[in-house]
């Protein structure tokens, strides 16, 4: 991160509303654009509604949703995210910590719980604290998984939203299994007993492997489209293909699913146009019950079913730096945040 990212003058509005006695680290968004527009300030410590629990951050994420609402891409996302700029103080999807604080009408936590989840309307996560309704996406932390580990829901959501679409028995194509979401789908995928083809580049086969895929094929040595396979499901899990180019794979009213618009939004206009003649034979993934969604991963993760594929972790301090690693689109699922660290 840049100097300027810190420099005084940049830290006016926040800093002179900061409460003396209490104030917590985070991650500010000064505005639309680049990474550079993070300043990390004091702000006051969110205290919790009646309805709410504070958690204590210890780890978070920087993913995609992250980086698309920072750069306001696609541009009409504004209409939910703020006009002008983000209408969020902090981004920050993902949490993983502790219960310190409870809210007056609060019965199923308690003080100390071990709690992971999701604030998808809210975001805040890259801070020190975080305020959440118990009703939201939260649930206590299995047994054995340490914090750091247990921020994997962004990823996992959004594979969800074509993953459910799996029954015993169905076959899929998962092109990009080593991101965040192409990681969740294979697992997810196999948890609902579906039969997992998974397409990754040639340093990641071997954890296409360990993820569970009934085959793994490198696009770097291999054609993709034409392993003599079909399915009932292809998804495209890092938005580098297109529903023309992945024909062949395709059994008669099969479903194609990504999770990008396609080049001249093609991906969209398809799946418009397939949902008005009522097939749904081309979907954009938009996930959906986020709060059932987390309770269901917690159960997958605590029968060993599931676990979050991390690449490197940063600390918050440095959170500039992950949201421009994220964003060479090179990483192997997910990107942490180490709040405690700073």
């Amino acid at each position: 991160m840049t100097k300027a990212a810190f420099a005084p003058k940049r830290q006016i509005c926040y800093t002179s509303c900061m409460i003396a006695d209490r104030t917590m680290k985070a991650a500010v968004v000064t505005g639309y654009g680049s990474p550079e527009r993070l300043t990390l300030c004091d702000v006051p410590t969110p205290q919790p509604a009646k309805n709410e629990v504070r958690v204590r951050v210890h780890a978070s994420t920087v993913n995609r949703t992250d980086t698309a609402t920072l750069r306001a891409h696609p541009f009409f996302m504004r209409a939910a995210t703020g006009l002008l700029r983000p209408q969020m103080q902090s981004l920050g999807m993902d949490f993983a910590g502790v219960v310190d604080a409870l809210g007056t009408e609060v019965s199923s936590f308690q003080v100390g719980d071990r709690v992971f989840g999701m604030s998808s309307e809210r975001f805040g996560a890259h801070a020190e604290y975080l305020c959440i309704p118990v009703e939201d996406a939260i649930a206590h932390i299995p047994e054995g998984i340490p914090y750091d580990q247990a921020v994997v829901g962004e990823g996992a959501w959004y594979a969800h939203g074509t993953t459910k679409l799996l029954t015993e028995g169905k076959r899929c194509l998962i092109y990009g299994a080593s991101g965040a979401i192409g990681t969740a789908a294979v697992q997810l995928a196999k948890a609902n007993g579906a039969y997992v083809v998974a397409v990754v580049g040639t340093r990641h086969t071997s954890l296409a492997n360990a993820l569970g895929a009934d085959r793994v094929v490198n696009y770097e040595t291999e054609d993709f489209t034409a392993i003599g396979e079909t399915f009932d499901l292809v998804f495209d899990a890092v938005g580098k293909t297109s529903r023309r180019a992945c024909r062949p794979l395709l059994k008669k009213n099969a479903v194609y699913c990504a999770t990008d618009m396609g080049p001249y939004w093609s991906n969209m206009l398809l799946a418009i146009w397939f949902g008005l003649t009522g097939s749904k034979r081309v979907r954009i993934p938009f996930p959906e019950d986020a709060p059932g969604f987390i309770k269901h991963l917690a159960d997958l993760m605590a029968q060993g079913k599931f676990r979050g594929v991390f690449d490197r972790t940063y600390p918050l301090k440095e959170i500039a730096s992950a949201f421009q690693y994220v964003e060479t689109e090179q990483k192997t699922g997910i990107v942490g945040v180490d709040t405690l660290g700073k």
